[in-house]
């Protein structure tokens, strides 16, 4: 399966309460933070939300 990595790049601080909860969803926390997610509906539907706060890449 195909996997994609996600890191936050900015920060969560004024943002909305729902992205805020999206990002700590993919387990980001603090600026930096990358994760491994499965490129997947949900997945990207979570990074959508919050695209102007990540950078994706593959894994």
């Amino acid at each position: 399966m195909a996997q994609i990595k996600v890191k936050l790049v900015k920060s969560l601080i004024g943002s909305k309460k729902d992205q805020i909860a999206t990002a700590q969803s993919l387990g980001l926390r603090k600026i930096g933070d990358e994760t491994i997610q499965p490129d997947n509906a949900a997945t990207s539907g979570k990074v959508t939300k919050i695209s102007h706060l990540v950078e994706v890449s593959q894994a």
